[in-house]
């Protein structure tokens, strides 16, 4: 099981399939909005619960864990930006384009949107290399899928390593 922590007792837990879907979709909304470098630096944390790499049942972040930024408005803009990632995401953004239809995905993010909406980034300890530093951010685009992809880390984004 894969478990995404949103504080508070809250948490999404999905099996391998589930958290493969729950990427997958979340990397296209991703790589539409993202323009800042906190932006960036949430798409390779994306690209790290990448279990064609990183391994299954092993991955997952806590909220709680994540650096939202140091002042309360590059926290608001972070948790803004988030929301709007989801919201992108729920509208199925591009999931025309994926090889299999995700059935359960909207109730992942709504989930998650719950989750995150519901967080308070002020109260977040950030963890040791949880969300990747400025300089491990998710800046490459994958020419073939069109979305950001996992360089510096490995070569390809979520939909190469997975053979699609």
């Amino acid at each position: 099981m894969n478990i995404f922590d949103g504080g508070d007792g809250r948490y999404l837990e999905m099996r391998n399939g589930g958290t493969a879907v729950f990427v997958d979709v979340l990397v296209l909304a991703v790589s539409a909005l993202a323009r800042d470098p906190w932006h960036f630096r949430f798409a390779a944390l994306l690209t790290l619960q990448d279990q064609s790499v990183m391994g299954r049942g092993v991955v997952g972040f806590d909220l709680a864990e994540l650096d939202w930024g140091d002042t309360p408005q590059e926290r608001a803009a972070a948790k803004d930006w988030l929301l709007r990632v989801l919201d992108l995401a729920l509208t199925r953004h591009r999931w025309d384009e994926l090889t299999y239809d995700p059935p359960y995905a909207e109730g992942y993010l709504s989930a998650y949107r719950a989750m995150v909406e519901a967080f308070d980034p002020a109260t977040a300890e950030p963890g040791k290399d949880v969300l990747p530093g400025p300089e491990d951010a998710a800046m490459a685009s994958c020419v073939r899928h069109r979305v950001l992809d996992a360089l510096p880390y490995w070569a390809g984004c979520v939909f190469c390593t997975a053979g699609v």
